[in-house]
């Protein structure tokens, strides 16, 4: 096993679908405190250094952390017949004490969005960005020889949704594929991500360059196959939260329409019951991109 970045603590050994999912700790220094992770790993995926094992990133939205998805999503199911291990980070540094940090479900702990603040003094460690795109998955891929860092697909769900569709567009080339579940797709123009921005960027100039709409009609990289699914219940869709329709406007003006596929799923909210429900078909698109299916 080669020397990690960071040493990691396995908290549980969780046996689920053939495969083992591992509860993990470690202390990151990028966002200056401990921080906890879940892994997922197919079946066979252990004992073995080829061929490695293809990762799906899976990020979590509101109030969420690590444990959301991996114990109510399903996909290690999905992910255990395509021999897929998923990765399931947390949503935000858990112990920097700002002022305010755990006051409001939408802001500070558990509502990083996935990118790196630049306003005091959420900038010393509220640096999700970079902890999900460079140290962590740097860490993981050296301690788990296993995993194949060459074959790396993204997913996410409403604040997740948002950096998966982000972190796509911000890093070409460093994932095959993205997919969202019920996605904040424009948060420059609704209230959740009017209030995070305001409060993680020093500069309104900024909120473009995590806005996955206006990042989608500057994109300049190869054709894509965006998959996003939302029930049409979904409380958040009704009330302006996820303007996932100024995405797909977007895409059409930069030219990209048919590279957007939108899937609107009747009766279902916004919650772990319709993101159990759709799991296969996120699970499937990555394994499409992964070349396991």
């Amino acid at each position: 096993m080669a020397t990690p970045a960071f040493q990691f603590t396995t908290k549980a050994t969780i046996a689920t679908f053939g495969g083992t999912l591992l509860k993990l700790t470690h202390e990151s220094a990028v966002l200056g405190c401990p921080m906890a992770i879940n892994v997922f790993f197919p079946p066979g995926a252990f004992g073995r250094s080829t061929p490695k094992v293809p990762v799906l990133w899976y990020l979590a939205g509101l109030t969420c952390s690590g444990d959301n998805g991996a114990e109510k999503g399903f996909f290690n199911y999905w992910a255990a017949k395509y021999g897929i291990a998923v990765v399931y980070p947390d949503t935000s540094p858990r112990s920097s004490n700002h002022p305010g940090e755990h006051d409001a479900y939408d802001f500070g702990s558990a509502a990083g969005f996935y990118l790196d603040a630049t306003k005091e003094p959420w900038a010393q460690n509220y640096k999700m960005e970079t902890y999900i795109t460079s140290e962590l998955p740097a860490a993981l891929y050296s301690y788990f020889i296993v995993l194949d860092n060459s074959r790396v697909s993204l997913m996410g769900h409403s604040m997740g949704g948002h950096g998966a569709l982000t972190l796509f567009f911000k890093h070409p080339g460093k994932y095959k594929s993205t997919s969202a579940f019920a996605p904040i797709v424009n948060p420059s123009k609704c209230p959740w991500g009017q209030k995070a921005f305001s409060g993680y960027l020093a500069s309104k100039q900024e909120w473009a360059k995590h806005d996955a709409t206006e990042l989608i009609k500057a994109y300049s990289g190869a054709d894509l196959d965006i998959f996003i699914s939302c029930g049409l219940s979904d409380e958040n869709l009704i009330g302006g939260q996820l303007l996932i329709d100024n995405f797909v406007a977007a895409a059409k003006e930069a030219g990209r329409d048919r590279q957007v596929t939108v899937k609107y799923a009747p009766d279902y909210d916004h919650s772990y019951y319709y993101v159990s429900s759709l799991a296969q078909e996120h699970v499937e698109h990555a394994a499409k991109h992964l070349g396991v299916l």
